[in-house]
C-alpha cells in the first residue's frame, strides 16, 4: 500500500477582501460576501488544507474573486496576533470567520454576532467555546479532533515498531489549552501502559533545542502533541528526534512529510473541506450555533520508512499493510 507523498499545486493568496453585510442586512450592490480566514501559521503550512478549502467551496458555487472573496490573514506562529486579525475582520465586516483552535478564544472575543467556523479544534467545550457539541449556540460552530482513544492508539502503534521502549518523552506547547488536554491524554495512556513519562514543556521555538538537550538519552521514543508553534517548528524537532535517534508519533500527516515516523489522526484536508460545507450553510442562512460541532470518523496512519530506515528500524509488515499512506 506504499504511495508517495503528493502535492498539490499551491493556490494563489489573497490578501485584502471587501466585504458584504452579514446576512439579514441591506445588501450593496457590486460587493461580494467575503470569508475572513485567519491562519494561525503561514501559507506554505497551510497550502493543502487551503487548497482543499477553496476547492470545496467552488463545488458549492462558492468561486473565489466572482462569487466570494476570501480575505487571507497569517499569524505566522504568532499568538498575540490573533487578536488584532480578529478585530481586522470584525471592521470588515465579513460574513464568516474560518480559524483553527488555538485562534478561537481571541475571535470569539472580538465578536460575538459574525459567525466563526472551527476547521479544526480540540476541546471546544471545555475551552469554553461552544455550549455543546450537539447544540453549539453562539456564533461558532464546526469540527473537532476529540477522540477518546487516539493518544492510547497511537502508542499502542509506536509500540508495534519499537516493542522494547519505556521511556517516552511527550512534547507539549503548555500556552495552548487544546495541547496541554492532548498531552495529559497522552500521559494517562503511557502510564496505563507502564512507560516511564518525560515531559517537555514549550512555550516558544527557543524552548525546542534545550528541551532535547535536557533528555539527555533518558527517552526511547518521542511523542509531539499538535499546535501551531509545533507544527510550524515540525522540521526542527524531527532534525533533532533523528539526531537523538527517537522513534516519534506525531498526531498529522504534515509532520510525517517533514520527517517524523508516523502519525495517527484525522485526515486535515477532509476537515477543511467539511468547514467549507459549514461555511456554505451559514452563508445561506443557517445560523451557526444550529450547526452540531461534529468530530472525525476516520483516522489515517501515515509511516516514513526513510526516517525508519534512518533510525534503523523495521516497520512490521502487518502495521505496514494498515498503513493509509507510506512515504518512501
Amino acid at each position: 500500500m506504499s504511495a508517495k507523498t503528493k502535492r498539490r499545486e499551491f493556490i494563489t493568496l489573497l490578501s485584502g477582501a471587501v466585504a458584504w453585510p452579514f446576512s439579514g442586512r441591506a445588501q450593496h450592490p457590486g460587493k461580494l460576501p467575503t470569508i475572513g480566514f485567519l491562519g494561525t501559521t503561514d501559507p506554505s503550512i497551510m497550502r493543502p488544507w487551503i487548497t482543499a478549502f477553496v476547492e470545496r467551496l467552488r463545488d458549492l458555487g462558492w468561486i473565489e474573486d466572482r462569487t466570494i472573496a476570501i480575505a487571507y490573514r497569517w499569524a505566522e506562529g504568532h499568538p498575540e496576533r490573533y487578536a488584532e486579525i480578529a478585530a481586522e475582520f470584525v471592521r470588515l465586516n465579513v460574513n464568516v470567520i474560518v480559524t483553527t483552535g488555538p485562534a478561537a478564544p481571541q475571535a470569539k472575543k472580538a465578536t460575538s454576532v459574525i459567525p466563526i467556523v472551527l476547521a479544526l479544534s480540540g476541546d471546544p467545550v471545555g475551552a469554553g467555546l461552544v455550549a455543546s457539541l450537539a447544540q453549539p449556540g453562539g456564533n461558532i460552530t464546526g469540527l473537532s479532533m476529540q477522540w477518546p482513544d487516539a493518544a492510547g492508539k497511537r502508542l499502542e502503534l509506536l509500540r508495534e515498531v519499537v516493542p522494547s521502549f519505556r521511556r517516552l518523552a511527550i512534547m507539549v506547547n503548555v500556552g495552548f489549552p487544546d495541547a496541554v488536554l492532548a498531552a495529559r491524554a497522552a500521559q494517562a495512556a503511557a502510564q496505563s501502559l507502564g512507560f516511564e513519562i518525560a515531559t517537555l514543556e514549550i512555550r516558544r521555538a527557543g524552548d525546542i533545542v534545550p528541551a532535547f538537550e535536557s533528555l539527555k538519552d533518558h527517552a526511547d521514543a518521542l511523542y509531539v502533541t499538535a499546535d501551531a508553534l509545533l507544527n510550524a517548528n515540525r522540521l526542527r524537532i524531527n532534525t533533532l528526534a533523528l539526531g537523538a535517534r527517537l522513534p516519534s508519533m506525531h498526531e498529522f500527516r504534515e509532520s510525517v512529510e517533514a520527517g517524523g515516523l508516523m502519525s495517527y489522526g484525522p485526515n486535515l484536508a477532509s476537515m477543511f473541506r467539511r468547514a467549507a460545507e459549514l461555511a456554505d450553510k451559514i452563508l445561506r442562512g443557517t445560523k451557526p450555533g444550529d450547526i452540531p460541532v461534529e468530530q472525525p470518523t476516520k483516522f489515517d496512519l501515515v509511516v516514513n520508512l526513510i526516517t525508519a530506515r534512518a533510525l534503523g528500524l523495521t516497520i512490521p509488515l502487518p502495521l505496514l499493510a494498515r498503513a493509509d499512506e507510506v512515504i518512501e
